[in-house]
């Protein structure tokens, strides 16, 4: 079994490191690819390319400047404490992961990225911002999906074949990263659980912020309790969420919440 996430646009480089753990991305050849385009950009292509603030073009400017390899822990960070949004605060590894949990995740746990195509929890990652949906020029075509091509798939049908449990693909990553993916070559079984919130009674529907919550605390949730089918997700009960049979499918696995916060 594997676990997809998305990156974060939202980065912690501050909070001490709770593991010592660390390894390397398995394709920073092609990552120092994107970054020589990149660091050719000025601050006002980046605001206009990733419609960000004329800050934000700033500070990824200077990111993308200072961007360089080797990495080692005194200018990188494993992934997993670098992103902070809402699908790593579901996670909370920080918080709540043991050095076995670290350890488990790195076999289960993959996080697409535009600038690094498929990063381990412990892979060492300087900051960034490269959205997988941006368009940007290569030698492969305009848009990162033709620059990656094939190789995030293949690295997850290889890594597929060393994770525990059976041959299933656990999909929690936003569509723009899953595109990243091509499902006809993906050698597993393919699992997307949906999480769907009704609030005072209304209609159960997708809300996005507690969607990716979700998908992070039952990400977390199956690292830390060594999960290893996909019949066992049916008992995830996170942040009071419940299977529904009666909306699931054998592919998306639905989980409803009465939400009246």
């Amino acid at each position: 079994m594997l676990i997809v996430v998305s990156p974060a646009k939202s980065l912690d480089f501050e909070t001490p490191l709770t593991t010592k753990k660390f390894s390397e991305p398995t394709m920073l050849e092609q990552s120092a690819e994107l970054v020589e385009i990149m660091a050719k950009k000025t601050p006002a292509d980046l605001s206009k390319m990733m419609k960000i603030s004329s800050a934000l073009g700033e500070l990824n400017f200077e990111r993308f400047q200072d961007w360089s390899v080797p990495f080692t822990t005194d200018n990188a960070r494993p992934a997993l404490l670098a992103f902070s949004g809402d699908v790593y605060l579901g996670m909370d590894a920080p918080n709540t992961f043991s050095e076995r949990d670290f350890t488990h995740a790195q076999k289960m746990l993959r996080i697409l990225s535009g600038l690094y195509g498929v990063l381990r929890p412990l892979d060492l990652m300087q900051a960034y911002r490269l959205e997988m949906g941006s368009t940007v020029k290569t030698p492969a075509g305009k848009t990162l999906y033709q620059f990656w091509g094939d190789q995030i798939t293949d690295s997850i049908n290889a890594d597929m074949k060393d994770s525990p449990g059976a041959a299933v693909l656990i999909n929690l990553a936003s569509n723009e990263y899953y595109n990243a993916i091509n499902p006809k070559r993906v050698e597993a079984k393919i699992i997307a659980p949906v999480f769907l919130d009704s609030k005072d009674g209304g209609d159960y529907k997708i809300v996005s912020f507690f969607a990716k919550r979700a998908r992070g605390t039952m990400a977390g949730w199956i690292i830390q309790n060594r999960i290893k089918s996909a019949r066992a997700l049916n008992q995830f009960d996170g942040m009071g969420y419940r299977y529904d049979p009666e909306r699931s499918s054998p592919s998306r696995p639905t989980f409803i919440r009465e939400n009246d916060a």
